[in-house]
C-alpha cells in the first residue's frame, strides 16, 4: 500500500507533551478524561505514575514523559488518554488534550517510520510523522510505548 492511501485512512487522537504534538490511533482510544486523582503506590517505577479509579476499575497510569525519555515529570497533567491494550485499559498522562486529526488528502503525505536508535532496542516508539500546517504530528506506536513503560517497571523492581 502506498503512503497516500495509508494517510487517507487514518485518524488520530492528539495531545501535547513537553511542547510537542503527539497522537495515537483513534481506534485504540477508549476515552479522554479530565484530571483525576492519581494514587502512587510504594516502589513504583518512574514510568508508572500510579493508578486511577475509572468507574470502579483500577487503571494504571503511564507517565509518557518518562517513556519518551524526557525524565520524570510531576503529575500535573490536564488529562488522560485512556487506550485499549491487550491487558485492559491504560491511561496515558499528558500535558494537554488535543483534538481528533484526520488525514487530509490535500496535505502532502509525509508519514514515515521513526528511526530506530541504539537507545531503543525494541524499535522506535514513533510509528509515523505527519506534517500539519504549522506543526508536526508525531504518531506513537502505542504497543511499543506501553511495552517500554512496563519494561521500565520490570527493570526497576
Amino acid at each position: 500500500m502506498n503512503a497516500p492511501a495509508a494517510v487517507s485512512a487514518q485518524a488520530w487522537c492528539t495531545f501535547r507533551l513537553a511542547g510537542g504534538v503527539y497522537g495515537v490511533e483513534l481506534s485504540r482510544v477508549q476515552e479522554v478524561l479530565r484530571p483525576l486523582p492519581v494514587t502512587r503506590f510504594p516502589l513504583s517505577p518512574p514510568a508508572i505514575a500510579g493508578l486511577i479509579n475509572l468507574r470502579g476499575r483500577i487503571v494504571p497510569v503511564v507517565n509518557t514523559h518518562v517513556v519518551l525519555g524526557g525524565g520524570p515529570a510531576p503529575v500535573r497533567s490536564t488529562g488522560f488518554v485512556v487506550v485499549r491494550s491487550a491487558q485492559g485499559p491504560v491511561a496515558l498522562l499528558v500535558d494537554a488534550i488535543g483534538d481528533v486529526r484526520h488525514a487530509d488528502a490535500a496535505l502532502p503525505p509525509s508519514l514515515a517510520p521513526g528511526p530506530a536508535t541504539g537507545r531503543d532496542p525494541g524499535g522506535s516508539l514513533i510509528a509515523a510523522t505527519l506534517a500539519l500546517p504549522g506543526e508536526l504530528l508525531v504518531v506513537l506506536d502505542l504497543d511499543r510505548v506501553l511495552a517500554r513503560a512496563f519494561i521500565l517497571e520490570e527493570h526497576r523492581s
